[in-house]
């Protein structure tokens, strides 16, 4: 039986979680079992998914398949970016230095600040009075 050549990448991004496939294709992407273009409905979103794709010049090459949760639309937009660079990496070591000039390597670790006790919000503060 012939071995399925296939690459991984896992991407993270907020409170998001992608895991992505890249298999020998026609350039398919399909997000949770369902084409891009019904999962995500605006155009930046669409964009920053083909980014790494556009950049390495693989657009036609592989058929990708995402698992995603967590998060908003924004966020998995990210993750599934880190995924697919990732996953590009693995598939051809000499995308890495364009890939990596071009940030789409970088983990963006900001998230939401936690809210502490005694306040509002995370940075708010509740009205000074002196008495």
């Amino acid at each position: 039986m012939a071995k399925l050549t296939q690459f991984y990448g896992t991407g993270r991004r907020k409170s998001s979680v992608a895991r992505v496939y890249l298999r020998p294709g026609n350039g398919g992407i399909t997000v949770n079992k369902q084409p891009m273009d019904t999962y995500f409905n605006r155009e930046s979103i669409k964009l920053i998914l083909s980014q790494p794709l556009v950049l390495t010049g693989t657009t036609e090459d592989f058929d990708i398949l995402v698992n995603v949760k967590g998060g908003g639309k924004a966020g998995q937009a990210g993750a599934i970016r880190l995924g697919i660079s990732r996953a590009l990496c693995e598939s051809n070591p000499d995308h890495r230095p364009a890939l990596k000039a071009g940030g789409f390597l970088t983990r963006d670790a900001r998230k939401v600040e936690r809210k502490k006790y005694g306040q509002p919000g995370a940075r708010k503060r509740f009205q000074f009075s002196k008495r």
